[in-house]
């Protein structure tokens, strides 16, 4: 069952690039995007953090608690966050289970194989907790702008 607009968020706790513990549920309050993402690093993944970087200002003023989420350990998000001075915070999701609660973790094609893996997707949680906004299939280049739209949206 995949997360779902107007419905509570599922609540998870995972491991983020620094060590600590975060848990979903604990940023009730303000609003929460949370993005999964396929891999640290790659071409795709970096321009989709760099643009949310690169409106950190606006996020910001938003209010939103930015949560990337992708398969890697904590210790690739350490080096990720690192390495484009990222302001927000990646959480390590290797067995995948949170990326199946939200149902991201799904059958992929590439060069005639079939795999599974982590689907592009981006959930806006309000701060009461619901879902607001579902984005699946997200493309990086113009993610930020449409996740701030949904951040307005919730207002």
């Amino acid at each position: 069952m995949a997360a779902t607009e107007g419905k509570q968020a599922p609540d998870f706790t995972l491991t983020a690039d620094d060590g600590r513990q975060v848990t979903l549920s604990s940023l009730r309050g303000r609003p929460v995007v949370l993005y999964f993402y396929p891999k640290d690093d790659t071409p795709g993944c970096t321009r989709q953090a760099c643009a949310i970087r690169d409106a950190w200002d606006d996020f910001r003023a938003a209010g939103a608690e930015v949560l990337g989420i992708s398969i890697l350990d904590d210790a690739s998000k350490a080096r990720f966050k690192a390495k484009h001075g990222l302001p927000f915070t990646l959480l390590a999701d290797p067995d995948h289970a949170v990326a199946e609660l939200y149902g991201t973790w799904v059958e992929k094609k590439n060069d005639g194989k079939t795999y599974m893996g982590l689907e592009r997707s981006t959930f806006v949680v309000a701060p009461d907790g619901t879902v607001a906004k579902v984005m699946r299939r997200v493309k990086p280049d113009d993610h930020a702008a449409k996740v701030l739209k949904a951040l307005a949206d919730i207002g």
